[in-house]
């Protein structure tokens, strides 16, 4: 069981690195630094924002908009993290 335990775990860690890079490569396209133009960075963009978005989107509907500001991220991730405590915590060992 402890391995089905780690397995959950390493998904949690693993969808964080991936919202955390969406957030970092949402900033690039917006600062301009990456171009979209380019079809493999289209792709990957793409990908991610099918990744990430649908948790996103469901934490947007209930937080209030704060203009340019976007912390929907930060309450998905913290959300992530309080859930992996909270599996961990309750696991049967």
């Amino acid at each position: 069981m402890n391995s089905l335990l780690f397995l959950i775990i390493q998904i949690i860690d693993l969808y964080k690195f991936v919202l955390i890079i969406y957030v970092i490569a949402t900033w690039l396209v917006g600062f301009g630094i990456i171009n979209t133009g380019n079809r493999l960075v289209y792709s990957i963009l793409d990908t991610l924002h099918r990744i990430c978005e649908p948790s996103i989107r469901i934490v947007r509907k209930f937080i209030p908009s704060f203009g340019n500001i976007d912390i929907s991220p930060i309450i998905v991730f913290i959300l992530l993290e309080f859930l992996k405590r909270l599996i961990i915590e309750y696991w049967p060992i």
